[in-house]
């Protein structure tokens, strides 16, 4: 079984596109496109269905392509630990952090660090989203601490946190409180910042997916810090990680849907082929092992994005 067509039908699987999954391969589009439809012919069953909404799987898909995740998984896992039996690694893990990753979160980095059974430092470099993947690609950073809010399926990429989202809304009843369902938050006009950090990607891609209009102040914040700052003052309404709260304001309302917490979730991600790969793994486990009490207290103190509910762990 050719591992490409595995690789290519995964990568559908994560961006819902094969025009995306193709660009994160570097190839063509109908490159990729003959590679899933040749294992698709192998396997003997479609795995996907395209329509103008876009690519999602089928009926037999939805039960093979998490065996794909798994069989690719193991695969990585065998090239990583030989690579780290043949090649010398850095004492370091040279770390690439969004600016919406918190402090909580990354003082369980650096625990993780120092639990590894081969202990390394961190060196951190905290930067645009945009930045940090270009680091990555180019190999000057090894993993990333990032929102889950972009896939990028020719990396791995695990899940390690997640936090519940709040909405402030100053145009709000006076004795309106307690949790605002996502339907009634699309009455509000939100200020947005420049998609730097994640938080515009992953409150368009809420809105989006819950086919709710998205309406929009006109100007635009320069941080996640001023969008809160502006919400506070009247300008217009937030939405925010609640560790991005700097003080509890009387419209600050905890966001659901359907009566379940709407959450915005935090990833690492880093490649298969670093030399690092098999230490990264560990190191990864242990952040989202460190990081789990935290978010089992919902305690709303760790910090730290993602397409909404949750990343994909492959």
């Amino acid at each position: 079984m050719n591992i490409e067509g595995l690789r290519y039908a995964q990568a559908v699987s994560q961006t819902n596109s094969f025009s995306a999954a193709a660009r994160a391969y570097g190839v063509t589009q109908p490159a990729l496109s003959n590679g899933v439809a040749r294992l698709e012919e192998e396997l003997g069953v479609k795995l996907f269905d395209r329509s103008p909404r876009g690519v999602k799987p089928t009926a037999h898909g939805a039960r093979i392509l998490p065996m794909i995740d798994h069989a690719l998984g193991a695969l990585d896992s065998v090239m990583a630990e030989g690579r780290r039996l043949s090649q010398p690694a850095s004492g370091t893990i040279r770390t690439g952090v969004s600016p919406l990753i918190g402090a909580d979160l990354v003082a369980c980095a650096f625990d993780a660090a120092r639990s590894l059974a081969h202990p390394r430092d961190l060196v951190l470099r905290e930067a645009d989203l945009d930045v940090l993947r270009a680091s990555l690609k180019e190999g000057s950073l090894d993993v990333l601490l990032v929102p889950a809010v972009k896939a990028m399926p020719e990396f791995r990429h695990r899940v390690i946190a997640s936090e519940p989202v709040v909405v402030i809304d100053p145009a709000a009843q006076p004795d309106a409180q307690g949790p605002l369902e996502l339907g009634a938050a699309a009455d509000a006009d939100y200020i947005l910042v420049p998609d730097t950090c994640g938080l515009t990607t992953f409150t368009t891609q809420l809105f989006s997916s819950n086919d709710l209009p998205l309406r929009t102040y006109p100007g635009e914040a320069s941080s996640f810090r001023v969008l809160d700052e502006w919400a506070r003052l009247g300008v217009g309404a937030a939405l925010l990680p609640m560790s991005k709260i700097t003080r509890q304001h009387a419209k600050c309302r905890p966001l659901v849907r359907s009566g379940t917490p709407v959450e915005i979730s935090y990833e690492a991600v880093w490649a298969r082929e670093n030399p690092l790969a098999a230490d990264l793994e560990e190191f990864v486990a242990a952040v989202a092992e460190t990081a789990a009490p935290r978010d089992r207290a919902g305690d709303g103190n760790h910090g730290g994005g993602g397409v909404p509910d949750a990343g994909i762990e492959n």
